[in-house]
């Protein structure tokens, strides 16, 4: 590895990095005509301004982020071997949280491969690669996993709208064995399918494993409806936990074909029913028409998808709140949630309270969650803790 390009902080601009930060921005580098000629993720060595080693990382000259670090031994060679290990760890750690292989395998930084998103649906993984970085290694990867779990399909979702802040096009296809159609997918005792090549970003939102557990509980002989359900995760697993009706509202056909499928593979079928809508006109007319559901649960895509799009799109979130609240029975309980990660957690609760006041609803709030532990968090990127949740119950 003594042949990698070496990239050389300004002076001052190695703390940070040094300290183990895995991010070094462009405006931090000492740029030279040699590094414009660097191919986009190759692996650099990386040096402070007087030349003290600090490691190696994926350079990109054409993002903000420019550097990800990879390792703080400038040395260690970024090969099919390092990258087992990395994923060796990740499977230890997930298989001691979870008695069955149904979770996200790898969550970028925070299992040392920035930018890697691996979901694993027993024998199917699916991957999706964010960073030029991640996408260079490509087939060292693929020859990881291969070796290590030897899955009988590896397909990769690289249609992630982040991947031309990198640079790179949008994907999707299956890059190792064969897929015909969804994959089974199982959580807190239901059972589900997921569509890794069709469905919204990797076929299944793992992160909200705790969360919809805990709602389940909620449910139990109570009315429930789950909006922007995508393939019923709340909705069916409430039904499953005895809630006594589940409507399952979503704009998306095959998202809500694939929630009926569930329904009657887990038996409550009886007690399940689909609503093809937008969300928000959804619930204006149910709550115009005068129905009151006990547990409301609100689960949307991310409003905010980039930090120009912050003050219009959080009110969005104080919006969908008014609106839920107004169909939230007295003494039921609300559960709202956000994946846009340019809202922290102050600002989503702060946009529920206002939606709440604007519906002219009180209550308190019960719990205030994130995602499940196989999404954990780099312990100096707080702000790739994205997703949020609050459960209120009204008066």
């Amino acid at each position: 590895m003594t042949d990698l390009p070496t990239i050389r902080l300004q002076p001052g601009r190695d703390k940070r990095v040094a300290a183990g930060h895995p991010w070094i921005f462009s405006n931090e580098i000492a740029m030279t005509p040699d590094l414009r000629e660097v191919p986009l993720g190759a692996p650099v060595r990386v040096e402070s301004a007087n030349g003290k080693a600090l490691g190696v990382g994926g350079f990109n000259r054409h993002a903000l982020i420019a550097v990800r670090m990879l390792h703080r031994d400038p040395g260690m060679a970024i090969d099919t071997a390092f990258l087992r290990r990395r994923l060796a760890a990740a499977v230890a750690l997930r298989d001691g949280l979870f008695d069955r292989p149904f979770y996200r395998l790898i969550h970028a930084e925070a299992d040392g491969l920035p930018g890697l998103i691996v979901d694993r649906y027993g024998d199917v993984l699916v991957v999706q690669s964010n960073t030029a970085l991640m996408d260079r290694l490509e087939g060292p990867l693929c020859d990881a996993l291969e070796e290590l779990l030897k899955p009988r399909a590896i397909v990769l979702r690289n249609d992630s709208a982040v991947r031309s802040l990198e640079g790179l096009a949008e994907e999707v296809r299956v890059a190792r064995g064969a897929l015909d159609g969804p994959v089974a997918v199982e959580e807190n005792g239901a059972v589900f399918e997921a569509d890794p090549l069709g469905g919204q970003k990797t076929g299944w939102f793992f992160d909200q494993r705790d969360n919809r557990a805990f709602v389940a509980k909620l449910a139990r002989g109570r009315r429930m409806i789950d909006v922007y359900t995508h393939t019923g995760g709340f909705g069916i697993q409430a039904a499953l936990a005895g809630a006594a009706a589940v409507t399952l509202v979503d704009r998306s056909a095959p998202s809500l074909e694939l929630a009926a499928k569930a329904a009657a593979a887990n038996g409550v079928a009886d007690r399940v029913t689909t609503a093809r809508g937008e969300a928000f006109a959804e619930i204006e007319r149910r709550g115009g028409e005068g129905e009151r559901w006990e547990v409301v649960v609100v689960d949307p895509p991310a409003f905010v998808k980039s930090k120009k799009d912050l003050a219009a799109g959080s009110r969005g979130y104080a919006k969908l709140t008014r609106l839920a609240a107004r169909i939230t029975a007295p003494g039921g309980f609300l559960c709202a949630f956000s994946c846009s990660h340019h809202v922290d957690p102050v600002l989503f609760a702060e946009q529920v309270a206002r939606g709440l006041v604007d519906a002219g609803r009180t209550g308190r709030i019960l719990r205030q969650s994130g995602a499940g532990p196989d999404h954990p968090v780099h312990p100096l990127l707080p702000e790739s803790a994205y997703l949020k949740g609050i459960v209120l119950q009204l008066d």
